[in-house]
């Protein structure tokens, strides 16, 4: 039964690993965060405001109260998709208030106010930049620094941004960005994965002149020590409800397209972004059930049995060796799909995720996963010649 399943999976989705250990990093990787040396000149008798998660740890001490044990006046908390405390679904309105254990007032960046206001920033002089990114052009936590970026050069203050390792930073691929596709799943030129880190790509973001206005914002970032990369870095905290761990992380760049889609990648089990499957769909053999759980109140084919592939074993390995996103996924998926109609959502969102039009297109005209891949790569040419320029970190190989 296992060497069946072994030919299946290589006939459609190519070479892969079955069951082999993801590759990680043995280094001693030092967030940003801990090199206080490198900002707290920039802190000092300033009114400081932090945009931060639940991913904003120092060790195992939360950066708002690393800061205020070390006497930085932190007088407000911005949060991001997800809360302050990481808790809220994707997408779910997240409400302004109080941080429970400090009392600092938190302001919410995301639903309708996901640039902070000439008010808000008011009795700040200095704005950090704390949260775990994982590589992908759509997980949102790039689009609020860059809305963060615009409003402190538009208000004349301070932005310290502390950079934390890329766990996708090993490669780039994906389509480019087209303008006309921006959206805050999408909100910068660059391919799904860019291949940079959050301040890698600050830094970008300042010198192509992204930000309303051509504004420059002034930025100080408060560097890594240990990474390169070539390093797969292994986080000590879930960025986010719905990517448990490293092989999820892994994976979420290839399966978020399916959000698009009617196909299911997980959400409301214990493996979310590391299966795929429908209720009518005779792809794979694996069947799981979508039930309602702290990340997903409502998941996409709740209470329903969905058939597909559980990717757990051979997945993320398979990432690392292609060092390329796995487009057979979605390719296979819509040719084995019993009602074509109905397979991309009405919504048009598989199109915000990729950024163009045009990866639907070929689906639909049954290009090969190669084909596909091929047709954005004079784009990421020029993208990484563009990049190396921003690098603050040894390149992969």
């Amino acid at each position: 039964m296992r060497a069946l399943t072994v030919i299946l999976l290589f006939a459609l989705f190519g070479n892969i690993s079955i069951g082999q250990t993801l590759y990680k990093s043995d280094k001693n990787i030092s967030v940003g965060a801990k090199q206080y040396e490198s900002y707290s000149k920039v802190l000092k008798d300033k009114r400081v405001a932090v945009v931060g998660n639940h991913t904003s740890m120092v060790d195992s001490v939360h950066l708002v109260d690393w800061l205020l044990a070390k006497d930085v006046n932190i007088v407000s908390v911005f949060a991001p998709e997800h809360g302050f405390r990481g808790k809220a679904d994707a997408g779910e309105k997240v409400e302004s208030g109080k941080d429970v254990k400090t009392g600092l007032p938190i302001v919410s960046l995301y639903g309708s106010h996901k640039k902070p206001t000439p008010a808000d920033l008011e009795n700040i002089d200095v704005v950090i930049f704390d949260i775990q990114d994982v590589g992908a052009r759509f997980y949102t936590y790039i689009s609020t620094m860059t809305y963060v970026m615009e409003a402190c050069a538009e208000n004349d203050k301070k932005m310290v941004i502390l950079d934390r390792p890329n766990p996708n930073g090993f490669y780039v691929d994906g389509p480019m960005l087209d303008p006309k596709y921006k959206s805050f799943v999408g909100m910068l030129p660059i391919p799904v994965v860019h291949g940079v880190t959050v301040g890698e790509l600050a830094r970008m973001i300042n010198g192509e002149g992204w930000l309303e206005g051509g504004v420059k914002c002034d930025i100080t970032i408060s560097k890594c020590e240990g990474y390169t990369h070539n390093d797969i870095y292994i986080l000590p905290v879930k960025p986010s409800p719905n990517l448990p761990n490293l092989n999820s992380i892994l994976l979420y760049p290839s399966l978020c397209f399916f959000e698009g889609t009617d196909v299911s990648v997980g959400r409301g089990t214990d493996t979310p972004f590391e299966v795929f499957g429908h209720p009518n769909m005779s792809l794979g053999s694996h069947v799981f059930v979508p039930k309602p759980n702290e990340g997903s109140k409502h998941p996409k084919h709740e209470g329903v049995p969905c058939v597909g592939w559980d990717l757990t074993e051979f997945g993320g390995k398979n990432v690392q060796e292609k060092k390329h996103l796995v487009m057979e996924y979605m390719v296979n998926a819509y040719r084995e799909f019993p009602s074509k109609e109905t397979f991309f959502l009405k919504n048009g969102f598989i199109n915000k995720l990729a950024g163009t039009d045009a990866m639907q297109k070929q689906i639909e005209a049954g290009l090969s996963a190669d084909q596909i891949r091929a047709s954005w790569e004079l784009d990421l040419v020029a993208y990484k010649r563009m990049r190396h320029t921003y690098l603050l970190y040894p390149d992969f190989e």
